[in-house]
Parts: C-alpha cells; sequence; structure tokens
C-alpha cells in the first residue's frame, strides 16, 4: 500500500509540506525499526504476505493470465518496465528498468541498504506474489543487479521455478 502512496506522490512531488523524499526516508526508517524490533522476519512476512494477497487479487481478477505477464504487472506500480526472458525451461532473467537511478523502495544508490531491502522488502515480495499465482512452483531468485548496488536504471535478477513434488 505504501508504494500506491509513493508512486502518487511522485506524481505531485510534494506531501503537503513534505517532500517526496521525506516519505522513502520514513519508510526506508520503518524497515529499519522492524528489523531492530521484530528481526528479520517480520519485514519479510509482512512483504510475502502482502505479495501473496496481491497474487490473490491478480488471480481472481483473470484467472487465466499467463505468469510472465503478471510479473511484468507488479512492477507497473513502481512506474517501471520489467523485461522477462525464458531462459530454459525453469529459469527466467527478469531485467526490471526504472525512469531514473532511483528505487522507489529503497533509493538512490547506497550499497549497504542494498542488502537490507533485497533480503527483507523484494524477494519476499516477489516469492509471495509467484507462490500464489504459481503453488506448484518453488521459487527462488537471485539477484544480479540492484539500483542500490549498481547505481543504474535497472534491478536484474535471475528467477528459478522448481516443481513442487505431490501438490494435490
Amino acid at each position: 500500500m505504501f508504494l500506491i502512496f509513493y508512486r502518487t506522490a511522485l506524481k505531485k512531488c510534494k506531501i503537503g509540506e513534505y517532500k517526496v523524499e521525506d516519505a522513502l526516508k520514513f519508510f526506508q526508517a520503518y524497515i529499519k525499526e522492524m528489523i531492530d524490533i521484530g528481526g528479520d522476519n517480520l519485514p519479510k512476512s509482512i512483504s510475502t504476505r502482502l505479495g501473496v494477497k496481491l497474487g490473490r487479487l491478480y488471480k481472481k481478477r483473470d484467472p487465466a493470465s499467463d505468469f510472465e505477464i503478471r510479473l511484468r504487472q507488479i512492477y507497473t506500480v513502481l512506474d517501471a518496465k520489467a523485461n522477462v526472458t525464458k531462459l530454459d525451461e525453469n529459469t527466467y532473467e527478469v531485467i526490471v528498468k526504472h525512469l531514473e537511478k532511483f528505487c522507489p523502495i529503497g533509493g538512490s544508490y547506497n550499497p549497504t541498504r542494498a542488502p537490507i531491502f533485497q533480503s527483507n522488502v523484494c524477494i519476499p515480495y516477489t516469492s509471495g506474489f509467484l507462490n500464489e499465482i504459481l503453488p506448484e512452483f518453488k521459487t527462488t531468485s537471485e539477484i544480479k543487479n540492484c539500483i542500490l548496488s549498481n547505481d543504474q536504471k535497472t534491478c536484474h535478477y535471475i528467477l528459478k521455478l522448481e516443481k513442487k513434488e505431490n501438490v494435490i
């Protein structure tokens, strides 16, 4: 939900007397505080749960939609364009291109902050989403590049799908 607020804030450029950067700083401090209070599992659990909820919404709206299309759609709220390329039967390359060298979740280039947001927000959110729309698969992601760690306009990861055994 914060991302929807954040996207709206980006369009308006100011929220009252506060700038968008202030909202982002609040969000980043909020994530760090959650980790301090509840450990890594608290923001991971929340991010995963939000991904699951979004997956359920997508399944309800369009049950027959292709997962690659859905994966591209989750990045549109961030004003980003995702390119999903199938590398083999169970491996996909995902490149998310943003308009600027700025991540709506983690902010500007800051390599020390990158692993915190990748492991506590980005990966759990995407995994929760994919596990909901692809319940017959276990998903894993390997981040290759991130705006926070590479000072580019792209986030790049490898997505692997592994068929679960005994799925009804």
